[in-house]
C-alpha cells in the first residue's frame, strides 16, 4: 500500500503499513469520504508531524489523544493550529506553563511547526476526525498505528524525552524503554484538569536532559 509520508518513516513502518488493520483503516477513511463525511485534517496534512520530524531528527515526543475536530484547526500536529486561528483552551495553558517554567514571554503564536523543525514529533494517538466529533475516528486502528511509532521511537533512537500528558498519554509509557530515554508525566493541559498541569516544568526538564545527552536544547519559545 502506498503512503505518502517522510522517506525515513516510510522506510522504519512499513511493516506497519502492510498489515490488514492499516488496509481496513484507510478502507475506512475512503468509506467516510464518499459518504460525504468531512474529515480534519487534510488528507495532504494527516502525516504532516512526520514530514516536519524525521526519525532521525526526534528528540522529543508530545503526545495529544486526537485532531481538533473544528473547521480549520487541525493541521498534523499535536496541539498546534494554523497561522491565524485562536490558541485552544490546551495550548494557551501550555504556553503559560512555559512562560513560568522558563521566565520568556510567548506571543500566542499558535503554529507549532517551529518546534517541530527543531525535532519535537508533536503526535497525535489518532490521526483523523470527523468534523464536530470528538473522537469519532477513534478505535478503527490508529492507535495501534501510533503505539508502533513509539515503539519505533523508543528501539531506534536514544535519549528522547516523552511527554506524556493525562491519563490516555500516561497509559503509552508502557512503550518506551525507560533505561534509554526521558519519561515525563503530568496531568492534561486542558482547563478540565482544573490547573493540576502547571508547575510540571517539563519543557525545562527536557532541555536540561537534552543538554546532559549532548543534544541541542529546544527554543521553546515563539
Amino acid at each position: 500500500m502506498e503512503v505518502r509520508i517522510e522517506q525515513s518513516w516510510k522506510t522504519a513502518l512499513a511493516d506497519e503499513f502492510g498489515k490488514p488493520y492499516f488496509g481496513s483503516l484507510v478502507r475506512f477513511l475512503h468509506q467516510e469520504k464518499a459518504e460525504g463525511k468531512r474529515i480534519f485534517p487534510p488528507g495532504s496534512q494527516i502525516f504532516r508531524a512526520f514530514d516536519l520530524t524525521p526519525l532521525d531528527k526526534v528528540k522529543v515526543v508530545i503526545l495529544g489523544q486526537d485532531p481538533y475536530h473544528g473547521a480549520g484547526q487541525a493541521h498534523g500536529l499535536s496541539f498546534s493550529v494554523p497561522d491565524g486561528v485562536p490558541a485552544p483552551p490546551s495550548l494557551k495553558n501550555i504556553f503559560k506553563e512555559i512562560e513560568a517554567d522558563l521566565g520568556i514571554r510567548m506571543s500566542g503564536y499558535p503554529n507549532l511547526e517551529r518546534w517541530a523543525s527543531q525535532g519535537v514529533l508533536l503526535l497525535n494517538a489518532v490521526l483523523t476526525v470527523r468534523s464536530g466529533e470528538a473522537a469519532s475516528h477513534s478505535k478503527i486502528g490508529w492507535e495501534q498505528f501510533t503505539d508502533a511509532v513509539i515503539r519505533c521511537i523508543s528501539d531506534r533512537c536514544d535519549g528522547v524525552v516523552f511527554m506524556f500528558w493525562g491519563n490516555f498519554a500516561r497509559g503509552k509509557n508502557v512503550l518506551v524503554d525507560h533505561s534509554r530515554h526521558c519519561v515525563l508525566e503530568a496531568a492534561h493541559p486542558s482547563p478540565l484538569a482544573r490547573g493540576a498541569f502547571f508547575g510540571c516544568r517539563h519543557f525545562s526538564k527536557a532541555n536540561a536532559y537534552l543538554d546532559s545527552k549532548g543534544k541541542k536544547a529546544i527554543d521553546w519559545q515563539l
